[in-house]
């Protein structure tokens, strides 16, 4: 009996170890499409086996014996033997979900483009990654037969400095992981204080890689000014990775003595819910976003989230969130309002808790099996 649907590779051997958006990105869709009865293999680096073993048991998980720890031995890995594997495993689609893809492949290959900030603003990004990211961006959205994207802001900024082919993108937002991201109860709160070393007062948060896209050192300016006069002075949690954005470290020499600033780094997931659910106010002043997940699993947290209307974050964030200009005293003033504003906090952490729900994995795996579908069919 012919099959009725594809069988799908997802190649999840670019996951850092660490996981950032992109990470989160695989992991929930493996998961969802497996949840939903998809034929979904996955290819993955040998660290990571159990953990697809555990997510998503139904599907087929391949962990590759190379080291594919430099991008270009991954590189070299994805278009030499990517196409030998899926073609062993008789897979009738592969799924790129960052950036590149094997162009050798004999199965119809999916890719997803998260964002065209290397196209618009280059000077967000190292100029090495820039430049590959750009030119794989090309490639893709020339030989891929679907390329999705997460927002309608990345679909009308890549056709407008791209040739896209016309059809061929389908816009599918993120989902919001509730089993990791949800409002914390007064235990979490605690367990993220004593991880971070808070103590019992106020504090907002940010949640994002420390690179110039993210907007930190104005951030950092910002909040210094919003909080210098203020008696009930909170400190500033800066969660995630340390990036390349040299400004981060002369905004912190900045900051008075009497002002807290604290670089927590990486987090674990456990701490993430009491982090964001706990601040006054969670503060993403990006310069542009292909989608914005950390706002989102914010909003999930039922934080009160303060963002900027660039590019895609209106789309996640709606009327559900604060908006502000990208400069330190526009940061400060919303920042101001917000902290003397406790209802409307309130109000705005229950419209993000509500907004949240309305995206979910689930539904971005049935769109993600559409776009493998049409792929597969060649339309």
């Amino acid at each position: 009996m012919p099959r009725t649907e594809p069988q799908v590779l997802i190649d999840a051997t670019a996951i850092p170890a660490d996981r950032g958006g992109v990470g989160r990105y695989v992991d929930s869709l493996v998961a969802a499409l497996d949840a939903d009865g998809a034929h979904v293999s996955v290819v993955c680096q040998p660290r990571d086996g159990e953990r697809y073993g555990t997510i998503a048991p139904g599907a087929r998980v391949v962990p590759i014996a190379e080291s594919v720890a430099s991008r270009t031995a991954r590189l070299t890995w994805e278009q030499t033997s990517l196409p030998v594997l899926a073609h062993r495993l008789g897979v009738d689609v592969v799924h790129s979900p960052h950036y590149t893809m094997p162009l050798g492949s004999r199965a119809a290959t999916v890719v997803t483009v998260h964002d065209a900030t290397f196209f618009t603003d280059p000077t967000l990004h190292s100029t090495i990654k820039a430049h590959f990211f750009r030119n794989w961006s090309r490639l893709a959205l020339r030989s891929a037969a679907r390329c999705v994207v997460p927002s309608e802001a990345t679909a009308t900024e890549l056709a407008a400095v791209t040739r896209v082919r016309p059809g061929s993108l389908d816009v599918i937002p993120h989902g919001v992981d509730t089993t990791r991201f949800h409002v914390p109860v007064q235990r979490d709160v605690r367990r993220a204080r004593e991880h971070i070393g808070l103590g019992a007062g106020p504090y907002l948060a940010f949640l994002g890689a420390l690179e110039p896209r993210k907007n930190v050192p104005a951030l950092i300016r910002g909040f210094a000014r919003a909080v210098a006069g203020r008696a009930d002075r909170p400190a500033l949690v800066l969660a995630g990775q340390p990036g390349w954005d040299g400004e981060v470290a002369r905004a912190l020499d900045e900051v008075p003595h009497r002002i807290r600033v604290i670089r927590a780094g990486y987090l674990p997931y456990e701490v993430l819910p009491g982090l964001l659910g706990g601040a006054e106010v969670v503060a993403y002043p990006s310069l542009g976003e292909g989608f914005g997940l950390p706002v989102l699993e914010a909003m999930a947290c039922g934080a009160c989230v303060l963002t900027t209307a660039r590019l895609a974050l209106p789309e996640v964030g709606g009327d559900a969130v604060a908006y502000c200009g990208v400069g330190p005293d526009d940061i400060a003033g919303s920042m101001t309002e917000l902290l003397d504003d406790p209802g409307r906090r309130a109000m705005l952490a229950a419209a993000a808790e509500r907004r949240a729900k309305e995206f979910t994995w689930a539904f971005s795996a049935e769109r993600h099996r559409e776009s493998y579908d049409r792929a597969w069919r060649g339309e």
